[in-house]
């Protein structure tokens, strides 16, 4: 799966992140079908997948949370606090932040 950052092109969902959350840092990429948000804040990331044709199947979660969890630093998160919540046409992957690395 490849992952495409269509961040210009959602310049308004951005803004509004920034502006209403506690995010620091917001990029949008897209894999086919599927639209992932990656959330940065100072305690926690968060990766939204969002799929409107259809339900997003456990191996593109996988595929795409280690994706991202490759991007950050060693010892920056728990791998045991890493929670994954699916509902039909949306998966939500939250990422706790260790003490050290969110100061």
């Amino acid at each position: 799966m490849k992952l495409i950052n269509v961040t210009n092109s959602h310049s308004r969902l951005v803004l509004n992140q920034l502006e209403n959350t506690d995010a620091e840092l917001v990029k949008v990429y897209t894999a086919g079908d599927t639209t992932v948000i990656f959330t940065s804040a100072p305690n926690h990331n968060e990766i939204l997948l969002i799929n409107k044709k259809r339900n997003i199947r456990p191996t593109e979660v996988e595929e795409i949370k280690n994706y991202f969890l490759k991007k950050l630093p060693d010892g920056s998160y728990d791998p045991a606090t890493i929670s994954v919540i699916q509902m039909p046409e949306v998966v939500e992957i939250s990422i706790k932040k260790t003490l050290s690395s969110s100061r």
